[in-house]
């Protein structure tokens, strides 16, 4: 049986590829993100240069050109229709404390962009050091506590745009 594959280049080309075709091209590997790929008498070498296997997404390299590739297939279409996404995740707008504690330092300021895993802050709570990082990229819209205030739980600390 073969599967039907949807992919997107560069977010305007759209094509249809099943298996059955995959198998037929003549590949290569050279590495777990370099490929040699002969097709129709053509020769092509290939690297993966991120993925994202989540979400399907990838930048792949062909003789010096990048590009974008999303590739679904129907079990990823039938996800979508009922109002699913794979790999999708929340935006995290705000880090609220999650215990009551002191505040000993605070990374960040106000309009600063910040990296996925960057610090923002420590809370001292029950005589440990909570560093919290940053859950994604983003910019920071407000800080609601100083350096030496005590937060009860749930309390608001940090804001993004």
């Amino acid at each position: 049986m073969s599967t039907n594959y949807h992919a997107t280049v560069n977010g305007s080309f759209d094509f249809r590829i099943d298996s059955k075709a995959i198998k037929d091209f003549d590949v290569v590997a050279v590495s777990s993100i370099t490929s040699h790929v002969l097709h129709q008498n053509a020769s092509y070498h290939t690297e993966i240069l991120s993925s994202n296997f989540n979400q399907k997404k990838y930048s792949v390299q062909v003789n010096g050109t990048v590009y974008d590739v999303v590739l679904t297939d129907a079990l990823d279409a039938l996800i979508k229709a009922m109002g699913f996404e794979v790999g999708a995740t929340k935006q995290v707008n705000a880090i609220k404390a999650p215990m009551p504690g002191l505040i000993l330092e605070i990374s960040v300021s106000v309009g600063q962009t910040v990296k996925e895993n960057e610090s923002l802050l420590i809370l001292e709570a029950m005589k440990m050091e909570n560093n919290f990082l940053s859950p994604r990229d983003g910019i920071i819209k407000s800080i609601s506590v100083n350096k030496g205030d005590t937060v009860d739980k749930g309390q608001l600390l940090v804001e993004f745009e």
